[in-house]
């Protein structure tokens, strides 16, 4: 694979701990792939009293603060481009050949994307027609970015 950097961003963070543990396990994985990180944006504190409306605008400001102009932004949306596991190694693997520094992928809050966010978004890609909390998006997408991996290095990890 070309030299690129992937961070993960998310809205939030994990309190699970057993849900944390498989998001480490798989990031200490992917590590020998490619050069990989998640950064955790803080949530909005003290919300109740917020519209949804809001509460995605101001979770859109906080991400366009770590967002840079020249990012590959590929939104993990429920409308979003579905995929199977070989099909998003291949996409992904276009996006390595066509040389981008960068790639941010990025998990929204609780009531998705404000109009800003969607507006800077190269990509939208969906993890499945089913709803999943913000914590299981984290360990699905990094279960699914080492298997893209694996896929490309031709390992004996994803079984068709």
């Amino acid at each position: 694979m070309l030299y690129m950097k992937f961070t993960f961003y998310n809205i939030g963070k994990t309190d699970k701990p057993y849900i944390q543990q498989g998001i480490d396990d798989y990031c200490h994985r992917i590590k020998h792939f490619i050069d990989f990180s998640i950064i955790d944006i803080p949530g909005m504190k003290s919300s109740q009293n917020l519209s949804d409306g809001l509460i995605k605008k101001k979770e859109g400001e906080a991400l366009k603060k770590v967002l840079h102009k020249h990012d590959i932004i590929v939104l993990l949306d429920e409308k979003g481009e579905e995929m199977n596991s070989r099909q998003f190694a291949v996409w992904l693997n276009k996006l390595q050949i066509q040389s981008y520094k960068h790639v941010a992928f990025v998990s929204g809050g609780a009531y998705g994307f404000s109009d800003v966010i969607l507006k800077l978004a190269h990509y939208k890609i969906s993890l499945s027609k089913m709803t999943f909390t913000h914590q299981m998006v984290r360990l699905i997408f990094t279960e699914q970015l080492y298997r893209a991996c694996t896929i490309l290095k031709g390992m004996n990890y994803h079984n068709d």
